[in-house]
């Protein structure tokens, strides 16, 4: 009977440590590997976009951004042929998530602190149309009635190639003025994202550090239509 006692004795202490480690293996210390583990998995996400502009322009005379080419023969277009331009493209910002310069620092319980890399931009021509001012009506981006006049009745694809560039050197310079007036707004938005995201995973604390760069020279893609129509 005494070893009976004993072995009940063994038993009981056994499953009371037992039960006492799992218990501890669920405290703060073990949850706070879990969120950081998971915080880690926002470098997964890549490309984050967290803004997008898009302009509509109506252009009714040519400056310096569209170069000596699109000044001289846009020009003709909008006086002599009467017409108005819309001119459209978007802007979309980016934060590579993937990128080295992204971190990640845990500063306290549940708190971290994210240091973002430079923000990416991606500008898009989506439309060029005129707007004929005596037809009252929209024509699309260089059709035959408008190219008829340029060059003296000839207009080649290497000077619609060129006429599209000068829209591109365009763009880049409005989109450039764009980035720089618009920065806290971007940098408000991907905060909110990445605060829901964080928030999600268990966070309750995230300060964030932008790196800031000033946009210097963009890349201006166009649209499939325009650059089957150019």
């Amino acid at each position: 009977m005494n070893d009976f006692l004993m072995g009940m004795v063994v038993a009981l202490v056994v499953a009371g440590g037992l039960w006492l480690w799992l218990k501890l293996k669920k405290n703060k210390p073990a949850r706070e590997i879990r969120i950081f583990s998971s915080i880690e998995r926002l470098r997964a996400i890549g490309q984050l976009s967290v803004y997008k502009v898009l302009t509509k322009e109506i252009v009714t005379e040519t400056d310096h951004t569209w170069g000596e080419f699109g000044a001289r023969y846009l020009s003709w277009v909008l006086s002599n042929k009467k017409m108005a331009m819309i001119f459209e493209f978007e802007i979309d910002f980016r934060y590579n998530l993937q990128s080295s310069l992204f971190e990640i620092a845990e500063t306290g319980e549940s708190a971290y602190a994210i240091t973002m890399p430079p923000c990416d931009y991606e500008v898009h021509i989506r439309d060029i149309r005129f707007y004929d001012e005596q037809g009252a009506k929209f024509l699309p981006w260089l059709i035959g009635d408008l190219t008829k006049g340029f060059l003296g009745g000839g207009f080649s694809e290497q000077d619609k190639n060129k006429l599209v560039d000068a829209a591109k050197g365009h763009a880049e310079k409005q989109a450039l003025e764009l980035i720089d007036n618009i920065q806290s707004e971007v940098q408000k938005s991907a905060k909110s994202t990445l605060e829901s995201i964080s928030r999600a995973f268990g966070a309750e604390n995230v300060d964030f550090t932008f790196t800031l760069q000033k946009a210097t020279e963009i890349k201006v893609a166009v649209s499939e239509k325009l650059a089957a129509s150019a």
